[in-house]
C-alpha cells in the first residue's frame, strides 16, 4: 500500500489535539500542581523504554532536546498520584466483589498503602503488619531452590533488579520468570546469536543520522509516542519510513507532535510512512526472505561485506535466491511488485535502521523473525555503522534494565562467573523457569513460593483459565505493586496471596538508575510520597528485599542489610555486569552514560570472532482451522479470521488508562476491529454484536468496528481477548504468539 501524499490526505492524524486536550484536563485537575512537579522531577519516565527524564531533567532526552514528554507518561504519572486506598476498603469488600472488577476500575481504587494478605478460606483481604510479612517470608522462601520462583516487570529499578536476582540466586534458584519472557525474548535470543548483544546497536545519537528506517510490527504513536519525533526529523530530511503493519495505524501516516507545535497546528501534522505495507501476520520471514531476493536481483548487495563479516552469508543468499516468488508472495500476501520497490529504497539508502516491536517477537516463529530482519541488515552492510543497524523497541520503561541486572534464565557466563564470586560458592547449574515454563510448573503443582516483583503475571499470559489455575496451586504469593491489578484478584494463592505496597520511580527515599532500550543509564534523584505517613505504610523494593535475605542469611555471604545503601549496590553492579563499570561514580558525577560495548559504529560485533552469523530462515507454514474445528456448522453465518491482541490508545501493558480508542474508532474495550470486506462476507454489519470464539474460550456481546485491516484479520484488547486462546510458543524463546491466533466470530 503506497502512502503518497495524495492518500494520506484521507487520514486524520496520530497525536494532535487529542493530546493537548488531555495534558490541559490534567493540568487542571486537583492533581495538576503535583503533576507538573513529578513531571520536572529528575526521573526516569514511568511509561516505555523510549521515555525520558533523568538528571537532565523530566522534559529532556538524553540528546537535551527539549518537549519530550507524552500524554502516555502523564496517564502513568496522574495513576500513582491517586490517593490511597481508604483504610477499611478491604473490610467492605469481598474478594469475589473485586473479581468483577475491570483492569481500568482496578486501577481507579487508588494507591496501594498498607499491606494485606488473603488467607485460604478467607472472603477479604486483611491488613497485617512489615513484621508479619517477614514473617511469613522467612517461611516461604526456606524451601528447596527448585520451588521457589520470582516474577518481575520493567516498572522497578536496575538495583531492586540486581538485588532480586542476587536475592534469588543466593537460595539456588534460577526460576527468574520476567515480563520480556512474554514480550521482546526473541529480540534478545536472536540478536545475541547474530550478533553476541541482545539489545539495540542504535543509540538516539546514531539514529539522527540515519536515511531510512524500516518500522515492523509496531504501534509507536500509542506505546512509543517520544519515537515518532525522530521519524519526523527523519523525514525533514528528506529520508524515507517504511511500515509493516497489519492494520493502518493512523499515527504511522500522519503525525501531529506536541514538539512541533507550529507544524502541527498550520499542516495538522507531519507525514510519517513512505511506504506502508500490510503483510498476513506471521509471515513476516517470508517478507524478508522476499525483500533479500529482490536485492539480490537488483544487485542490491554488499558481497564484499558479507565477506569480511559475516559467517553462514553464502546459504542466505542461496535460500532467497532459489525460494520461488510464488512461494513468497503466496506466504506473505504481499505483491512482488511491492517487495521490489521496498527493497530498492533499501538499497538505495545510505544508513537504515530495522526497528521492530512485538508484532514481530509474539509470533510462534519469532527468533526467525529476528535472524531475517538481521539478515537483512548484513547483506545490505547496515550493521556496525552509524546511522544504521537493527533496534527493538522495548516497552516498559526498565525492562531491558532487568535483563541487563541478570533477572533471566540465560544469564552470561561472564556474570554468572562474577556472581559466583560475590556469593562465594558456584550458581546452581539447574536451568530456570521462564514466563510460560512457570505457569506450566505451577499448574502441576511444582511451585510453593512466588515473589512478584511488579507485572500483572495472571492478565499478561495467554489461557487465562490456566494462569488462574496455575497461580491457584502456589501455597504463597507475594505481589509488589503500587497499585491493585487483574492479578490481585484473579491469580491467587493455594494458602496466602500478600499485596506488599511500596514507593514508586520518583518516591524512593534513594536514588536508583534505570536503563533505556538505547542502552542509556539514567540516574533517578530521591523523592518523596504524597502519601501521609500517617495513613500509609509504604517501603521501598530495596528495603523489602534486603531485609528478607537478611531474615534468611544474616550476613552470610554479604552483608544484605548494607545493600539497602543504593550506591553500594551500585558499586557491586560496576563490579559484576560487563558495560556498567561507570555505574560505580554516577552519584559523585551526575554522569549519565551508555553501556560500553552495545553501540556498534563499526561492523565489528561482540562474538567470539567479532563477526555476525547468519541463519536461514524458512519460510513458515501458515494455516487456518475451519469453522468445524471451531464447533461452528460450515453452513452458518460467520467467518474464521487470524487475530492479534494488542493494547488501546489508553493503556500501558496491562493497565487500562481510558477504555475507548479514538484512532482506532474503537469506542470501549468490547470491540473487534475488522475489514469491511469480511464483515460483508460473513454476512455481519458495523455495530453488531457478536461471538468471538478461540480454542479455549469465547467471548460474547463484541461489538464489530470496521477499520484499516488486513482482509481475514482481526484486532482486540489485550489482556481481555487474552480468555480466547491458548497461544502457540516459539520453541526458540518461549514467548507466545498473541499476534496470530485464529478465532470464529459468529452471530450472538
Amino acid at each position: 500500500m503506497d502512502n503518497s501524499s495524495e492518500s494520506k490526505s484521507s487520514y486524520p492524524a496520530g497525536g494532535g489535539l487529542p493530546v493537548i486536550q488531555y495534558w490541559v484536563e490534567q493540568t487542571l485537575s486537583p492533581q495538576g500542581l503535583q503533576l507538573w512537579q513529578t513531571l520536572n522531577h529528575k526521573s526516569a519516565c514511568l511509561s516505555c523504554a523510549w521515555g525520558t527524564g533523568g538528571q537532565k531533567g523530566g522534559f529532556v532526552n538524553e540528546a537535551g532536546e527539549y518537549l519530550q514528554r507524552c500524554a502516555k507518561s502523564v496517564e502513568a504519572i496522574a495513576a500513582e498520584l491517586q490517593p490511597g486506598i481508604k483504610q477499611d476498603f478491604f473490610q467492605e469488600h469481598s474478594i469475589s466483589e473485586l473479581q468483577n472488577l475491570t483492569s481500568q476500575e482496578c486501577d481507579r481504587l487508588g494507591r496501594l498503602s498498607y499491606p494485606l494478605i488473603l488467607k485460604s478460606g478467607s472472603s477479604h483481604y486483611q491488613r497485617i503488619s512489615w513484621e508479619e510479612v517477614y514473617q511469613i517470608a522467612t517461611q516461604a522462601f526456606n524451601l528447596p531452590p527448585a520451588r521457589i520462583a520470582s516474577y518481575s516487570s520493567g516498572r522497578s529499578s536496575n538495583e531492586a533488579a540486581y538485588l532480586l536476582q542476587l536475592f534469588m540466586r543466593s537460595l539456588g534458584s534460577n526460576n527468574l520468570a520476567d515480563c520480556s519472557d512474554l514480550c521482546h525474548a526473541p529480540s534478545t535470543v536472536g540478536l545475541k546469536k547474530v550478533f553476541g548483544s541482545g539489545t539495540s546497536m542504535v543509540s538516539l545519537e546514531s539514529l539522527k543520522h540515519s536515511d531510512c528506517l524500516v518500522l515492523i510490527g509496531s504501534n509507536a504513536p500509542a506505546n512509543h509516542p517520544r519515537l515518532m519525533n525522530e521519524l519526523i526529523k527523519l523525514r525533514e530530511r528528506g529520508g524515507k519510513v517504511i511500515i509493516i503493519n497489519p492494520q493502518v495505524e493512523i499515527g504511522l501516516v500522519k503525525f501531529a507532535s506536541p514538539a512541533f507545535p507550529i507544524k502541527s497546528l498550520l499542516t495538522g501534522g507531519s507525514d510519517i510512512s513512505s511506504l506502508y505495507l500490510q503483510p498476513i501476520p506471521g509471515s513476516d520471514a517470508a517478507l524478508f526472505v522476499g525483500l533479500q531476493k529482490s536485492l539480490i536481483e537488483q544487485n542490491l548487495i554488499q558481497i564484499e561485506y558479507l565477506k569480511a563479516y559475516t559467517h553462514n552469508w553464502q546459504k542466505v543468499v542461496d535460500y532467497a535466491n532459489h525460494i520461488s516468488w510464488d512461494d513468497i508472495t503466496n506466504t506473505c500476501g504481499i505483491s512482488q511488485e511491492e517487495i521490489t520497490a521496498t527493497a530498492y529504497i533499501i538499497g538505495k539508502s545510505a544508513r537504515v535502521v530495522f526497528a521492530w516491536a512485538m508484532g514481530i517477537t509474539q509470533q510462534a516463529n519469532g527468533v526467525d523473525n529476528i535472524f531475517s530482519i538481521a539478515n537483512t541488515a548484513l547483506i545490505t552492510g547496515n550493521a556496525g555503522k552509524i546511522g544504521s543497524g537493527t533496534m527493538p523497541i522495548r516497552g516498559h520503561s526498565n525492562v531491558q534494565g532487568f535483563g541487563s541486572m541478570g533477572v533471566t534464565v540465560n544469564l552470561r557466563e561472564e556474570i554468572k562467573q562474577a556472581l559466583s564470586q560475590l556469593l562465594g560458592k558456584p550458581l546452581n547449574e539447574t536451568p530456570g523457569y521462564h514466563t510460560r515454563d512457570l505457569i506450566e510448573a505451577a499448574e502441576t503443582g511444582k511451585i510453593d513460593t512466588l515473589f512478584c516483583l511488579g507485572g500483572n503475571l495472571y492478565a499478561a499470559n495467554p489461557d487465562l483459565q490456566q494462569a488462574q489455575q496455575a497461580l491457584s496451586q502456589i501455597d504463597t504469593i507475594f505481589y509488589v505493586a503500587t497499585k491493585p491489578n487483574l492479578g490481585h484478584f484473579h491469580g491467587l494463592a493455594k494458602q496466602q496471596t500478600l499485596l506488599l505496597p511500596v514507593f514508586n520511580r520518583f518516591e524512593n527515599p534513594h536514588k536508583t538508575t534505570t536503563e533505556s532500550g538505547n542502552n542509556f543509564v539514567r540516574l533517578n534523584d530521591e523523592g518523596k510520597s504524597h502519601l501521609q505517613p500517617s495513613n500509609a505504610d509504604l517501603i521501598s523494593e530495596i528495603e523489602l528485599i534486603t531485609e528478607i535475605a537478611h531474615r534468611l542469611h544474616s550476613e552470610t555471604p554479604i552483608n544484605w542489610r548494607k545493600l539497602q545503601d543504593t550506591a553500594y549496590i551500585r558499586e557491586l553492579i560496576a563490579k559484576t555486569i560487563p558495560g556498567y563499570e561507570k555505574i560505580a561514580t554516577i552519584d559523585q558525577t551526575k554522569q549519565e552514560f551508555l553501556i560500553e560495548g552495545r553501540i556498534l559504529e563499526e561492523p565489528k560485533f561482540p562474538t567470539s570472532d567479532g563477526k555476525a552469523q547468519m541463519f536461514v530462515t524458512p519460510l513458515p507454514q501458515l494455516s487456518l482451522p475451519t469453522k468445524a474445528e471451531f464447533g461452528v456448522s460450515e453452513h452458518q453465518p460467520g467467518i474464521v479470521l487470524i487475530l492479534g491482541t494488542g493494547r488501546s490508545y489508553g493503556q500501558h501493558n496491562t493497565v487500562v488508562y481510558r477504555s475507548e480508542d479514538k484512532y482506532r474508532g474503537m469506542p470501549h474495550r468490547h470491540c473487534i476491529l475488522m475489514n469491511y470486506f469480511d464483515v460483508k462476507k460473513a454476512g455481519f454489519q458495523e455495530h453488531q454484536r457478536v461471538i468471538v470464539k478461540g480454542d479455549k474460550g469465547k467471548l460474547d456481546n463484541i461489538e464489530i468496528i470496521c477499520g484499516a485491516i488486513r482482509e481475514g484479520v482481526g484486532f482486540m484488547f489485550y489482556p481481555e481477548a487474552n480468555v480466547l486462546f491458548q497461544a502457540k510458543i516459539d520453541p526458540q524463546s518461549g514467548t507466545p504468539a498473541y499476534k496470530r491466533v485464529p478465532v470464529c466470530i459468529i452471530a450472538a
